[in-house]
């Protein structure tokens, strides 16, 4: 495929990337008022969105065989459809019932496009022989910090409804001149894995299925961070340091602006130092980090820990998808991400439950042993697939 035509296909990828994050950050600042137009207990809300988590697990592991059936990109485009269009369906429910029965629509398209665009990016990797998959989850997490701004500057001015309604147009707009992208070029070929999506994939023997069973544990501990920080993060901040509550807020700004600095500049890190060194480094700086976070006794020391936290994390992630994919096609992708997106779901719950045993900022020092653990994992399968 000619240089031109790469290119093409790697900006097209890059706006899904985007959009996702775009996309899914907008609906999240929402979810104070559409809880407030359901009349949804804390509780009612908690199972509500469970429905989102549900959804993308369920779709995560069936789109592995739709796009070897149908293809990566015909697969992206349509969930892009399906993800925008389902964004803005939340503010027409007046009922918790109906809130969850369209809340895992949107779930299943957002689990969908995960996997089917990281698969394509897999691919384009492949191609460009260049470690280039960092570079599309900087536009995730650049597009999420977009649409959390954007949304915290409209929610006083306009309705639900009509800022989630803004951004289904927008996701459709964005996905009508990217798609048509993806859709005039053919899934990337390599001279050296012809065809491989439509062969490895379907059986996997047991060494390939346990390598990218570990990938997928290695997304899980990344994305165990990410789920905790995000909802535990602030509290720690103001409860155990006496931060105001605008300060604390900050906490996971800094950790989410680090993140995606850190993969903005993966592909260079990559590039010098190999997968297994940025992941190695990584879950140390990670470790390091929120040690420091968790356990210092100053503010200031406990944000510079959440930031180093987040630069740490921001590349562990892509490297372990990346891998996946590479190994097992869209079924490697699925796999590794239905796990780390379990990560992240399981993240929240369970530093709630150590709190209550020990004390939040014990509970947080396991976002600290889990990335120990993923720059072990990658130290000892350095032979087996990393480099």
């Amino acid at each position: 495929m000619p240089d031109n035509d790469l290119t093409r296909l790697r900006t097209a990828l890059t706006a899904f990337f985007a959009l996702d994050g775009f996309v899914f950050a907008g609906w999240v600042v929402r979810i104070p008022a559409i809880k407030e137009q359901t009349g949804a207990s804390a509780g009612e809300l908690g199972l509500a969105l469970l429905c989102v988590s549900a959804g993308a697990v369920i779709t995560m592991t069936l789109t592995g065989r739709l796009c070897r059936r149908f293809g990566n990109h015909p697969v992206t485009v349509v969930c892009g459809i399906l993800l925008s269009l389902s964004v803005a369906l939340p503010p027409l429910t007046h009922s918790v019932p109906a809130l969850g029965a369209v809340l895992l629509i949107f779930g299943a398209a957002y689990g969908g496009i995960n996997v089917a665009f990281n698969s394509a990016a897999v691919d384009l990797v492949a191609a460009l022989r260049r470690p280039i998959m960092p570079s599309f989850h900087a536009a995730y997490s650049l597009g999420g910090m977009v649409g959390a701004g954007l949304g915290g500057l409209v929610a006083g001015s306009l309705s639900p409804a009509r800022h989630l309604l803004g951004l289904a147009v927008i996701g459709l707009l964005v996905t009508a001149l990217a798609g048509r992208t993806l859709l005039r070029h053919e899934p990337v070929r390599t001279p050296d894995r012809p065809h491989r999506e439509e062969h490895a994939p379907r059986r996997l023997d047991a060494r390939t299925r346990g390598l990218v069973t570990v990938f997928g544990l290695i997304a899980l501990c990344t994305a165990y961070g990410e789920g905790a920080l995000a909802d535990w993060g602030a509290l720690h901040l103001e409860q155990d340091l006496n931060a105001h509550p605008g300060v604390a807020a900050a906490g996971y700004t800094c950790f989410a602006l680090a993140m995606t600095i850190g993969r903005a500049g993966g592909t260079t890190l990559l590039e010098r130092l190999g997968r297994t060194r940025t992941l190695v480094a990584g879950g140390t700086m990670a470790t390091a980090g929120m040690l420091l976070g968790s356990l210092a006794p100053s503010l200031w020391a406990a944000l510079l820990g959440f930031a180093v936290t987040g630069l740490g994390l921001a590349n562990i992630f892509p490297v372990a998808v990346e891998r996946a994919g590479a190994l097992a096609g869209p079924s490697g992708v699925a796999i590794a991400s239905t796990l780390g997106y379990g990560g992240m779901l399981l993240g929240p719950p369970s530093i709630g439950f150590m709190a209550e045993w020990f004390s939040l900022p014990a509970a947080l020092t396991s976002v600290a042993a889990l990335a120990a653990v993923a720059a072990l994992i990658g130290a000892a399968t350095r032979r087996a697939a990393l480099e």
